[in-house]
Protein backbone atom coordinates (compact mmCIF):
# COMPACT_ATOMS: atom_id res chain seq x y z
CA UNK A 1 0.00 0.00 0.00
CA UNK A 2 1.32 3.42 -0.95
CA UNK A 3 2.19 5.59 2.02
CA UNK A 4 0.10 8.77 2.01
CA UNK A 5 1.88 12.02 1.35
CA UNK A 6 2.28 13.66 4.74
CA UNK A 7 3.37 17.21 5.60
CA UNK A 8 6.97 17.53 6.75
CA UNK A 9 6.15 19.90 9.59
CA UNK A 10 4.03 19.43 12.71
CA UNK A 11 2.99 23.07 12.40
CA UNK A 12 0.42 22.10 9.78
CA UNK A 13 -1.29 19.49 11.95
CA UNK A 14 -4.82 20.09 13.23
CA UNK A 15 -3.58 19.29 16.73
CA UNK A 16 -0.64 17.78 18.56
CA UNK A 17 -0.97 15.25 21.40
CA UNK A 18 1.45 13.52 23.73
CA UNK A 19 1.19 9.75 24.11
CA UNK A 20 3.17 7.10 25.95
CA UNK A 21 4.10 5.13 22.83
CA UNK A 22 4.17 6.52 19.29
CA UNK A 23 4.25 2.98 17.89
CA UNK A 24 0.81 2.31 19.39
CA UNK A 25 -0.55 5.79 20.15
CA UNK A 26 -3.45 6.04 22.57
CA UNK A 27 -4.61 9.51 23.70
CA UNK A 28 -5.59 10.15 27.28
CA UNK A 29 -9.26 10.60 28.08
CA UNK A 30 -8.73 14.34 28.61
CA UNK A 31 -6.90 14.74 25.30
CA UNK A 32 -9.54 12.82 23.36
CA UNK A 33 -12.22 15.03 24.93
CA UNK A 34 -10.20 18.11 23.91
CA UNK A 35 -9.88 16.89 20.32
CA UNK A 36 -13.52 15.90 19.94
CA UNK A 37 -15.39 18.42 22.09
CA UNK A 38 -13.18 21.51 22.09
CA UNK A 39 -11.39 21.39 18.73
CA UNK A 40 -14.29 19.47 17.16
CA UNK A 41 -12.02 17.34 15.00
CA UNK A 42 -13.79 14.89 12.75
CA UNK A 43 -12.90 11.31 11.93
CA UNK A 44 -10.25 11.19 9.24
CA UNK A 45 -8.45 14.40 10.17
CA UNK A 46 -4.68 14.30 10.66
CA UNK A 47 -2.95 15.10 13.94
CA UNK A 48 0.55 14.51 15.23
CA UNK A 49 1.55 12.60 18.35
CA UNK A 50 4.81 12.64 20.27
CA UNK A 51 6.29 10.80 23.21
CA UNK A 52 7.80 14.03 24.58
CA UNK A 53 11.31 12.70 23.99
CA UNK A 54 11.74 13.70 20.36
CA UNK A 55 9.86 10.87 18.61
CA UNK A 56 6.72 11.83 16.71
CA UNK A 57 4.47 10.75 13.87
CA UNK A 58 1.23 11.47 12.01
CA UNK A 59 -2.00 9.68 12.89
CA UNK A 60 -5.53 9.74 11.57
CA UNK A 61 -8.32 10.53 14.03
CA UNK A 62 -11.02 7.89 14.45
CA UNK A 63 -12.37 5.50 17.04
CA UNK A 64 -8.65 4.87 17.61
CA UNK A 65 -5.56 6.70 16.37
CA UNK A 66 -4.45 5.11 13.07
CA UNK A 67 -0.66 5.54 12.67
CA UNK A 68 0.48 6.92 9.32
CA UNK A 69 3.93 6.93 7.78
CA UNK A 70 7.06 6.40 9.79
CA UNK A 71 8.15 7.58 13.22
CA UNK A 72 10.29 10.69 12.94
CA UNK A 73 12.89 11.81 15.44
CA UNK A 74 13.86 15.37 16.37
CA UNK A 75 17.24 15.55 18.04
CA UNK A 76 17.33 17.52 21.28
CA UNK A 77 18.34 21.12 20.52
CA UNK A 78 21.72 22.27 21.78
CA UNK A 79 22.80 23.86 23.93
CA UNK A 80 20.05 23.01 26.38
CA UNK A 81 18.44 26.22 27.65
CA UNK A 82 17.32 26.83 31.22
CA UNK A 83 15.43 29.75 32.71
CA UNK A 84 14.90 30.05 36.43
CA UNK A 85 12.44 32.55 37.85
CA UNK A 86 11.74 33.64 41.40
CA UNK A 87 8.40 32.25 42.60
CA UNK A 88 5.62 34.74 41.89
CA UNK A 89 2.14 35.54 43.19
CA UNK A 90 -1.02 34.00 41.83
CA UNK A 91 -1.21 32.80 38.25
CA UNK A 92 1.92 34.58 37.08
CA UNK A 93 3.95 31.40 37.64
CA UNK A 94 1.67 29.61 35.17
CA UNK A 95 2.05 32.43 32.64
CA UNK A 96 5.84 32.21 32.81
CA UNK A 97 5.88 28.43 32.42
CA UNK A 98 3.43 28.61 29.52
CA UNK A 99 5.43 31.19 27.58
CA UNK A 100 8.83 29.63 28.27
CA UNK A 101 7.47 26.33 26.99
CA UNK A 102 6.17 27.99 23.82
CA UNK A 103 9.59 29.58 23.29
CA UNK A 104 11.33 26.20 23.45
CA UNK A 105 13.12 26.43 26.80
CA UNK A 106 14.28 22.96 27.89
CA UNK A 107 14.31 23.33 31.68
CA UNK A 108 12.17 25.70 33.72
CA UNK A 109 13.01 26.21 37.38
CA UNK A 110 11.02 28.08 40.05
CA UNK A 111 13.63 29.72 42.29
CA UNK A 112 13.25 30.30 46.02
CA UNK A 113 14.91 33.70 46.20
CA UNK A 114 15.40 35.51 49.51
CA UNK A 115 13.08 38.37 48.55
CA UNK A 116 10.26 36.19 47.22
CA UNK A 117 6.95 37.38 48.65
CA UNK A 118 5.37 33.95 48.13
CA UNK A 119 6.35 31.05 50.38
CA UNK A 120 5.16 27.55 49.55
CA UNK A 121 4.80 24.93 52.26
CA UNK A 122 5.42 21.26 51.43
CA UNK A 123 1.80 20.53 50.50
CA UNK A 124 1.41 23.61 48.35
CA UNK A 125 4.72 22.96 46.60
CA UNK A 126 3.50 19.57 45.41
CA UNK A 127 0.21 20.94 44.12
CA UNK A 128 1.82 23.89 42.40
CA UNK A 129 4.47 21.71 40.77
CA UNK A 130 1.81 19.39 39.36
CA UNK A 131 -0.12 22.38 38.06
CA UNK A 132 2.96 23.86 36.37
CA UNK A 133 3.72 20.51 34.74
CA UNK A 134 0.19 20.42 33.31
CA UNK A 135 0.57 23.97 32.02
CA UNK A 136 3.85 23.06 30.33
CA UNK A 137 2.33 19.97 28.71
CA UNK A 138 -0.63 21.95 27.36
CA UNK A 139 1.67 24.68 26.03
CA UNK A 140 3.93 22.08 24.41
CA UNK A 141 0.90 20.60 22.63
CA UNK A 142 -0.20 24.03 21.44
CA UNK A 143 3.28 24.90 20.14
CA UNK A 144 3.80 21.44 18.55
CA UNK A 145 6.90 20.54 20.53
CA UNK A 146 8.37 17.06 20.17
CA UNK A 147 10.30 17.46 23.44
CA UNK A 148 8.48 18.18 26.67
CA UNK A 149 10.30 20.67 28.90
CA UNK A 150 11.45 19.65 32.34
CA UNK A 151 9.68 21.71 35.01
CA UNK A 152 11.79 21.38 38.14
CA UNK A 153 10.61 21.55 41.71
CA UNK A 154 11.48 24.85 43.41
CA UNK A 155 15.22 25.22 43.96
CA UNK A 156 17.41 27.48 46.06
CA UNK A 157 19.87 29.71 44.23
CA UNK A 158 22.79 27.82 45.73
CA UNK A 159 21.57 24.58 44.16
CA UNK A 160 21.59 26.18 40.70
CA UNK A 161 25.05 27.72 40.55
CA UNK A 162 27.55 26.24 38.18
CA UNK A 163 29.22 26.65 34.82
CA UNK A 164 27.09 28.46 32.26
CA UNK A 165 24.76 30.01 34.85
CA UNK A 166 24.17 33.76 35.02
CA UNK A 167 21.90 36.09 36.97
CA UNK A 168 19.72 38.61 35.16
CA UNK A 169 20.89 42.01 36.38
CA UNK A 170 20.80 45.59 35.12
CA UNK A 171 24.60 45.81 35.37
CA UNK A 172 25.21 42.60 33.43
CA UNK A 173 26.78 42.01 30.03
CA UNK A 174 24.97 41.06 26.83
CA UNK A 175 23.41 37.57 26.91
CA UNK A 176 25.21 34.88 24.91
CA UNK A 177 25.06 31.11 24.74
CA UNK A 178 28.15 31.00 26.95
CA UNK A 179 25.51 31.28 29.69
CA UNK A 180 22.59 29.10 28.51
CA UNK A 181 21.08 29.22 32.01
CA UNK A 182 19.66 32.57 33.11
CA UNK A 183 18.10 33.10 36.54
CA UNK A 184 15.63 35.94 37.03
CA UNK A 185 15.06 37.40 40.48
CA UNK A 186 11.96 38.73 42.27
CA UNK A 187 10.54 42.25 42.04
CA UNK A 188 12.84 43.33 44.87
CA UNK A 189 15.92 42.05 43.09
CA UNK A 190 18.70 39.77 44.25
CA UNK A 191 20.32 40.27 47.63
CA UNK A 192 24.06 40.86 47.98
CA UNK A 193 24.43 37.31 49.25
CA UNK A 194 22.70 35.92 46.17
CA UNK A 195 24.74 37.96 43.71
CA UNK A 196 27.86 36.69 45.45
CA UNK A 197 26.61 33.11 45.02
CA UNK A 198 26.36 33.39 41.22
CA UNK A 199 28.88 35.88 39.87
CA UNK A 200 28.16 36.09 36.09
CA UNK A 201 25.44 38.58 35.18
CA UNK A 202 23.54 39.33 31.98
CA UNK A 203 21.17 42.19 31.28
CA UNK A 204 17.82 41.93 29.53
CA UNK A 205 17.47 45.53 28.36
CA UNK A 206 17.53 49.10 29.55
CA UNK A 207 14.07 49.30 31.12
CA UNK A 208 12.70 48.02 34.42
CA UNK A 209 10.72 44.84 33.75
CA UNK A 210 8.19 43.02 35.88
CA UNK A 211 9.56 39.72 37.13
CA UNK A 212 7.37 37.65 34.80
CA UNK A 213 8.25 39.84 31.81
CA UNK A 214 11.95 39.50 32.60
CA UNK A 215 11.72 35.70 32.74
CA UNK A 216 9.90 35.52 29.41
CA UNK A 217 12.37 37.99 27.89
CA UNK A 218 15.30 35.86 29.04
CA UNK A 219 13.72 32.84 27.37
CA UNK A 220 13.06 34.71 24.14
CA UNK A 221 16.63 36.00 23.93
CA UNK A 222 18.17 32.58 24.60
CA UNK A 223 15.85 30.88 22.10
CA UNK A 224 16.59 33.48 19.42
CA UNK A 225 20.33 33.11 19.95
CA UNK A 226 20.16 29.31 19.74
CA UNK A 227 18.02 29.32 16.61
CA UNK A 228 20.29 31.82 14.86
CA UNK A 229 17.48 34.35 14.47
CA UNK A 230 19.71 36.91 16.14
CA UNK A 231 23.46 37.05 16.65
CA UNK A 232 25.40 38.53 19.55
CA UNK A 233 27.33 41.71 18.95
CA UNK A 234 31.00 41.23 18.23
CA UNK A 235 33.20 42.19 21.18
Amino acid sequence: MTEPALPASRASSAAHVFVDDVEAPVPSTDDRHHLERVLRLRAGELVTVSDGRGRWRWVRVGAAFAPLGTVRVDQAPTPALTVGFAVLKGERNELVVQKLTELGIDTIVPVLAERCVVRWDEGRTGRQHERLQRVAREAAMQSRRAWLPHVATPQSLGALRGEGVALASADGSRPTLHHPTVLVGPEGGWTDTETATVAPRVRLGDLVLRAETAAITAGAILAALRSGLVFPYAT
